[in-house]
């Protein structure tokens, strides 16, 4: 039977709230408020807001099989002319997102201009809601159809209106929030309102939903981690619900995997940054006891908003001068804080034990 979008609410969406679903959901609200905690407790909220945005903007890529290196992600965000494209796509993710924010963080509510703007940031044009048919969902490896998605413009143009409406009033729904956000992603991507990139925007979408709900103060969740480790339940168990019309036994399947991914990485990136916090304070000591003639809160700050930091932001950040910037890296490189490296005639400085703590990033314990 071919799956047909209606708007939201769904019928029938309080059934879906299981007692299976509310136990999980319960454990994901408690990691949830763990991990707002444990980041509000960070100094400086440009530190998470800057590198927990690159490793989301890296995995939720990859999920689209745009594949970068951490290496290249960071060099391309010292350095405007940097020819690496796949960089500059994920680098575009964290611009997406963090505009996003932004918004959300004056506005309080998600608004279609501001879903059309992510999608624009992430694919570089003004194409907006599909207007033409034609466009299918396919099996990467048989080229069968597996979904066809509304055709109609207007169809197209309603359903996002709707969608829309259901984000932010929360009259049109019971259900619980975390719930609420995995219903709002399984209709967006069913809508596929775009030519491209609606998976990466869909992604942002579920982030930004979190922060209007006020469950994080910081776009820091790392969904992403989940659905590309995951990838191929991931698509499973959004196109059974399609196949199945809705079947409440497969709602719930899609509902505790979305479930289970806020718990997982809620409880992943409370470790990192608990790392982070530790490794923060390593520096702090050190360059107290070996440079305390350059220390400032505003210099441990800059080495940990930056993995790879450069002469111009510390000039910005620490309001010295090019001179002065250049002997407080020298020194910080003489004591082994930092790693000197060089792109054509600049030199950019690397902090190792951050990178690789973001390379790793292993399973919280």
């Amino acid at each position: 039977m071919t799956y047909s979008v209606t708007p939201l609410p769904l019928a029938g969406e309080a059934e879906f709230e299981t007692r299976a679903v509310l136990k999980k959901a319960a454990s994901a609200h408690r990691y949830l408020a763990e991990l707002k905690g444990v980041a509000a407790s960070i100094p400086n909220e440009a530190i998470l807001i800057n590198t927990l945005t690159m490793q989301e903007a890296k995995d939720s890529s990859a999920v689209e099989n745009i594949v970068t290196t951490h290496d290249d992600l960071y060099k391309a965000s010292l350095f405007t002319d940097y020819l690496n494209p796949t960089a500059k796509e994920v680098q575009d993710y964290a611009t997406a997102l963090k505009r996003g924010f932004d918004k959300v963080r004056e506005l309080k509510i998600i608004r279609l201009g501001d879903i059309l703007e992510i999608q624009q940031t992430l694919e570089k044009n003004n194409a907006g809601l599909r207007k033409l048919p034609g466009t299918e969902l396919k099996n990467q490896q048989t080229g069968e159809v597996i979904y066809t998605p509304p055709q109609d413009s207007r169809q197209v143009e309603q359903l996002m209106g709707n969608l829309v409406d259901y984000i932010n009033d929360s009259d049109l729904s019971d259900c619980d929030p975390l719930v609420k956000m995995a219903i709002i992603h399984f209709q967006f991507e069913s809508i596929h309102p775009f030519y491209d990139g609606n998976g990466r925007t869909g992604r942002i979408i579920n982030i930004l939903y979190l922060l209007t709900q006020e469950l994080l103060a910081l776009p820091v969740l790392y969904l992403s981690r989940h659905i590309i480790r995951n990838k191929a339940e991931y698509y499973q168990k959004l196109q059974a619900v399609r196949d199945n019309n809705n079947d409440n036994t497969d709602w719930e399947s899609w509902l505790l995997f979305v479930l289970d991914g806020v718990e997982k990485t809620a409880k992943q990136t409370i470790y990192l940054i608990e790392q982070i916090k530790v490794l923060m304070m390593e520096y702090k000591h050190r360059i107290r006891k070996d440079l305390p003639k350059i220390y400032s809160q505003d210099l441990l700050n800059n080495l940990f908003s930056h993995p790879y930091t450069k002469i111009e932001f510390i000039v910005n950040d620490l309001g010295v001068t090019r001179l002065t910037a250049t002997k407080y890296l020298d020194q910080l490189v003489e004591k082994s804080l930092l790693k000197k490296k060089k792109v054509g005639r600049s030199n950019y400085y690397i902090n190792t034990p951050l990178c690789e703590l973001f390379a790793q990033n292993p399973d919280a314990p």
